[in-house]
């Protein structure tokens, strides 16, 4: 799994640290000048592959907020996420009346059991972050959300039956997570909300495994 960008609130108690060890060292109880204007200098630790950072106490009282307001990253993602999901479950509802293989039946129950209350979460989060509830067939075109199966390979799966309908499930389905995947991994680098970060991991965690049993089968 990818790393995730270290987390604010690491940096925060990083900080905090810094501060209280540089306050313990700069000048004496008779030097005004540290007990006034911007006090001592702080040292904050850089992110991976960045170097610290020297910054007034004031700045860096700034720096302590732990904000981990949504950008516009976090809800793209929300937003397409579910859709991605939807169509996943779609294909997974095909799965008893035309599969042949057990595995198969009971992969397509795993996928529909762990992304029907992800749907959930991520709806409730939109609402909470004045996001709005996603509105049935208005949202992203497929064409701008990697692993997307088009109408026409989900037409040729509906009339599937048996084997060939196992063969073709497991190859849109490997394609389905590699997208999810994609855009999972897009927003651990792009996005801002601690909640988003942890959905995404989970995403990239969970559909790497069921990637490689896909291959397996």
């Amino acid at each position: 799994m990818l790393p995730r960008r270290t987390p604010r609130r690491l940096i925060t108690a990083s900080m905090t640290a810094a501060v209280l060890a540089l306050g313990g060292c700069t000048g004496s109880d008779d030097d005004s000048g540290s007990a006034s204007g911007t006090g001592p200098s702080v040292i904050a630790p850089g992110k991976p592959g960045e170097a610290a950072e020297t910054l007034s106490a004031e700045d860096a009282a700034k720096q302590r907020s732990d904000d981990d307001t949504p950008n516009s990253a976090d809800f793209d993602y929300a937003r397409m996420m579910i859709e991605h999901h939807t169509q996943a479950i779609e294909m997974t509802e095909l799965v008893p009346a035309q599969a042949a293989s057990t595995r198969v039946k009971r992969l397509a129950e795993r996928i529909s059991a762990a992304q029907g209350p992800e749907i959930e979460t991520m709806e409730a989060w939109l609402e909470t972050h004045g996001g709005g509830k996603r509105e049935k067939g208005s949202g992203h075109h497929h064409d701008v959300m990697p692993g997307m199966a088009t109408d026409t390979q989900l037409k040729t799966l509906r009339a599937a039956k048996g084997k060939a309908f196992d063969e073709l499930f497991l190859k849109l389905m490997i394609t389905h997570h590699s997208g999810a995947i994609t855009m999972a991994t897009d927003v651990l680098s792009q996005g801002n909300n601690i909640q988003i970060g942890e959905m995404a991991d989970d995403v990239i965690a969970q559909q790497t495994t069921e990637i490689s049993r896909m291959r397996e089968m």
